[in-house]
């Protein structure tokens, strides 16, 4: 029972990972031996001492075993433990050799070693031992796991961290196992060190893998393989980090050790402690070499070749882009765990895919050399590499291109070449630069543009000289560009040192010149204007050549050559503000301004006096602009009143003082609003000839002052005999039948007791309607001030008295005299219709009543004749005939195409007296058949063709009526249906 118990107890201690050291199963049976007697040997049961020595074997065996359990096994197993489990496999062991104390010390234990001593048995030694070695292994627990806890603490942090700091911690991590080197007593064995380590480099490679997620690794390479070589280059680094802070460590210990410290050294080798992370950190590098040159490949699709073979090469890259994508997608789909150093199937795909792209960069290469042996230019070869420039630090593209680069070497050295001749041939030659700069400034730009070629062709070259092996190839390209340089540098000193003479020879010829003087046509001018500006440009470009000597004069000149500038500008606009006053004085300006232009002359002698160099100049200058100043402002204002005056009376000639409003005059006169402009106008002539005379300062009685203002009125007498005479015109012109367009007036032929008169009468009314429109426009002449003071009357006077205005108002009386006449015609062919109004109706159907017709002046006693039904339709048809005729009268008529007369009221009255004729013989005829139905009535008879007092059929009445269009009254319409 016993037995099973101990059994049962080991057991449950293994699954717990303890040591339970079993009890010897006849350690009770002493029990019943009599202890009661102290100080008395007691006979020992021999089977009781062989189960203690039994029980102290497997104790020794059990201890044995577990003390050397070593936290290096996983490793030699194979493994890749993590610190974790070091630390586990610490505070485990710590736990058990207490465990196992804890046994050693209880009563049943103590009992065991007193009968084995009571026996003076030999496994008391062994017994001892055990307690020496649970104590020893206790002590070197407790130690070690004491100075691990602050390592496992820190480990534990940095694995909350993200990946991208965990490269600032490694210094940390690896101090921290430095000082668990230096304090434990227990732990610092190379050994136990090289475990920890190569652990926590698992630990690293194990967060470096979940970082990189296995297989996403390789599916990121068709899409986007930027984002993931950032991540392996950042693990590289990390790992790295690792490794160096490491170093640090193992160096830092060193000089410990010099220096005379306690600790030793890390004298191990380092391939122990890095073994697997180095395999991890190759794997890395291949992965990252994979992406290095899938992300240089991918831009293959940007590049775009010129030239005439251009398209070709072009298409050539393109099919090998196209040949890259298809490794690229059979790679990022090989299913492999790239980040597993132990896969050995990604290692083939990686393989593959390196021998796949070397041919692809051969075929580059071919294309690169093809394409720079068409390059006729170093820039363009230049250009092309830098296309490249991506895949140019390949080691093959490198070796197979560098032959290739010698024909780069001879373009660079041919452009240099002719650079040199260009110099030469140019250097002897005159006025072949720029016209519009100076001559030695343009050369000087020229030799630094050359400058610039031979650096450019330079700069072509060092772009690809790393590609290059043979450096004496860079030392000729190096010594032909300072040759050129020289040349030019020494090209420039001729230009500069032949430069400056000449500008100190230009500057002291300027310096002693007058500063104005007047030509032949007593024109004012700067002296020597052209040479001075261009002095002052070559100086200007002087500024910008900081390595051209001057001499004394053109020192002096350049040093003050702003305030040369200052004085020159204003010279030039006094000299352009003087000319312009006096080139363009009127004749009657001229005795106004006479005595200010001779003070203004005697003032300028002292600028013809002084030079460029005497003293003042500057002040001397600015005196005599403001006097200038002051009096072309002054003359330049009354000239600008002057213009604004002309172009008011310019402005009349806008002005309409008759215009038409749709097809007929505007009222027949000139409108008010053209009188109020002119009245305005008027009054601002006068303001601005007052402010003239303010400004000449003349006086009212000056006879240069009174020609002046005749000048003026001249000018306004003018503008409105303009516009007197267009008026004019624009009323002859459209009272010409050749010429006008529209009726210009309007008359209507009314139909009265007295017969057809016209309204308004073209006779007298027309008369005094065109007279009064005449005076209109001559009207306007008198709305104005006169301006001239020496001349009598309005300007309406003056302009009444001219030929050309007389004789366009006498043509004007004449073409109204023709349409009057032109209108009487007009009204006697339509008194045809005078019978109408002039006959009496009453007399005229009573002669018809008794002579069934009008009879003529020539029948004196007619025989009488009662009119019949047929009469009266003769009638009546004759007056509807005439009606019509009338009707179809023109509504308007224009008389010599300017002269409109409306005949409607006419027309309209004529119908009238005609429907009151046709009326008359009409109503006749229905007294008629009222009368006959009033006599049928009284005698009762319905016969209608019985003979009765009228002599019309009332039938036949009716039906005539009806066909004159006569409606019968209500009360015939009532007794016929009777």
């Amino acid at each position: 029972m016993e037995r099973q118990k101990n059994e049962a107890q080991v057991m449950k201690a293994q699954v717990d990972g303890r040591t339970f050291l079993p009890q010897p199963d006849a350690l009770h049976d002493d029990r019943r031996h009599d202890n009661s007697i102290q100080g008395e040997r007691k006979l020992l049961d021999v089977k009781l001492v062989h189960a203690c020595e039994s029980t102290v074997i497997e104790w020794a065996e059990l201890v044995s075993e577990f003390l050397q359990q070593d936290s290096s096994q996983p490793l030699l197993d194979g493994l890749k433990p993590q610190p974790t489990e070091e630390f586990h496999f610490w505070k485990n062991r710590l736990k058990n050799l207490q465990f196992i104390q804890q046994q050693l010390m209880s009563s049943r234990a103590q009992q065991v070693a007193s009968i084995l001593q009571t026996a003076d048995s030999v496994y008391c030694c062994t017994l001892t031992d055990i307690y020496r070695h649970v104590q020893e292994g206790l002590e070197e627990a407790e130690d070690v796991t004491q100075n691990l806890r602050p390592l496992q603490e820190k480990l534990e942090d940095v694995e909350q961290l993200e990946y991208q700091q965990l490269r600032d911690n490694m210094a940390a991590v690896m101090e921290e196992v430095r000082l668990v080197w230096i304090r434990s007593q227990f732990y610092c064995k190379p050994c136990r060190i090289v475990v920890l380590l190569q652990e926590i480099c698992n630990l690293f490679i194990q967060l470096s893998r979940e970082f990189l997620r296995g297989k996403e690794v390789m599916r990121g390479l068709a899409v986007d393989p930027g984002p993931v070589l950032d991540d392996v280059r950042l693990v590289i680094l990390t790992l790295q980090t690792l490794k160096e802070a490491y170093s640090l460590c193992r160096t830092q210990l060193d000089q410990d050790q010099d220096q005379g410290g306690l600790s030793h050294r890390w004298d191990f080798p380092s391939h122990l402690v890095f073994f697997h992370l180095d395999n991890f950190l190759k794997r890395l590098q291949g992965i990252e070499e994979v992406h290095c040159v899938s992300l240089q490949l991918y831009q293959l699709d940007q590049t775009a070749l010129s030239g005439v073979s251009g398209r070709m090469w072009s298409d050539v890259v393109q099919d090998v882009y196209q040949d890259f994508l298809c490794h690229v997608a059979v790679l990022s789909d090989c299913g492999c765990d790239a980040t597993d150093p132990d896969d050995q199937s990604f290692q083939l795909h990686l393989d593959q895919f390196q021998v796949q792209v070397w041919d692809l960069e051969r075929r580059l290469v071919s294309v690169l050399s093809r394409a720079l042996q068409d390059c006729c230019a170093s820039s363009s070869a230049a250009k092309l590499l830098q296309m490249f420039r991506f895949i140019l630090d390949r080691p093959l593209i490198q070796e197979q291109l560098r032959p290739h680069l010698s024909q780069l070497l001879e373009v660079v050295l041919t452009e240099l070449d002719q650079t040199w001749l260009l110099v030469c041939s140019q250097r002897e030659k005159a006025d072949t630069f720029c016209r519009f700069t100076p001559r030695p400034a343009a050369v000087l730009c020229w030799t630094q543009q050359l400058q610039l070629r031979a650096q450019e062709a330079l700069k072509n070259y060092k772009a690809v000289q790393h590609l290059c092996v043979d450096s004496g190839e860079v030392q000729v390209v190096l010594q032909r560009f300072q040759q050129v340089v020289d040349l030019l540098q020494d090209f420039r000193d001729t230009v500069m040192s032949n430069w400056s003479f000449q500008l100190d020879s230009d500057s002291g010829f300027i310096l002693e010149q007058p500063l104005i003087q007047h030509n032949q046509q007593g024109i004012l001018g700067v002296t020597f204007s052209q040479k001075l500006e261009a002095l002052q440009r070559e100086l200007r470009y002087v500024s910008r050549e900081t390595d051209v000597d001057l001499h004394p004069y053109a020192a002096r000149l350049f040093t003050c050559r702003d305030d040369v500038t200052q004085i020159y500008l204003s010279l030039s606009h006094m000299v352009s503000s003087y000319n312009q006053v006096v080139s363009g004085v009127l004749q009657v300006e001229l005795p106004l301004i006479q005595d200010q232009l001779q003070d203004l002359d005697q003032s300028l002698l002292a600028l013809q006096r002084n030079t460029w160099s005497s003293e003042g100049v500057q002040q001397l200058v600015e005196q005599q602009r403001q006097k200038v100043s002051m009096f072309c402002t002054t003359v330049n204002e009354a000239r600008a009143n002057m213009d604004t005056m002309t172009h008011i009376i310019q402005g009349w000639a806008e002005l309409h003082l008759l215009q038409r409003s749709g097809d007929s005059l505007l009222e027949g006169r000139a409108t008010e609003q053209s009188y109020r402009r002119l009245r305005e106008e008027g009054q601002e002539l006068l303001r601005l000839t007052q402010e003239n005379q303010s400004l000449y300062k003349a006086q009212d009685s000056s006879h240069a002052w009174s020609r002046y203002l005749d000048h003026i009125d001249d000018k306004v007498q003018d503008g409105l005999f303009q516009l007197l005479l267009r008026s004019l015109h624009f009323l002859s012109d459209n009272m010409n039948p050749q010429t006008c367009s529209a009726a210009l007036l309007a008359v209507s032929l009314q139909l009265q007791d007295t017969g057809t008169v016209f309204e308004p009468s073209v006779g007298s009314g027309l008369s005094d309607l065109m007279k009064t429109i005449i005076s209109d426009v001559y009207t306007a002449a008198s709305l104005l001030p006169r301006i001239s003071v020496s001349r009598h009357g309005n300007y309406q006077v003056s302009l009444q008295q001219s030929p050309d205005l007389s004789a366009l108002e006498q043509e004007v009386m004449h073409r109204l005299l023709e349409v009057r006449e032109e209108a009487e015609r007009l009204r006697s062919e339509l008194d045809r219709y005078s019978y109408l109004w002039q006959s009496d109706r009453r007399d005229v159907m009573q002669e018809f009543l008794t002579y069934s017709r009008q009879l003529g002046p020539e029948e004196l006693e007619p025989e009488e004749a009662p009119p019949t039904l047929k009469d009266f339709k003769r009638e009546i048809d004759s007056l509807h005939r005439l009606y019509t005729e009338v009707t179809h009268l023109d509504d308007v008529i224009v008389l010599h195409g300017w002269l409109q007369v409306n005949l409607q009221p006419f027309r309209d009255s004529l119908l009238s007296v005609i429907q009151d004729w046709s009326h008359m013989y009409t109503q006749h005829l229905l007294d008629s058949v009222s009368d006959s139905l009033q006599q049928v009535t009284q005698r009762g008879d319905d016969d209608d063709e019985e003979p009765s007092s009228c002599s019309f059929s009332p039938t036949e009445t009716i039906l005539l009526l009806e066909a004159a269009g006569v409606e019968l009254p209500e009360h015939l319409s009532a007794q016929l249906q009777c």
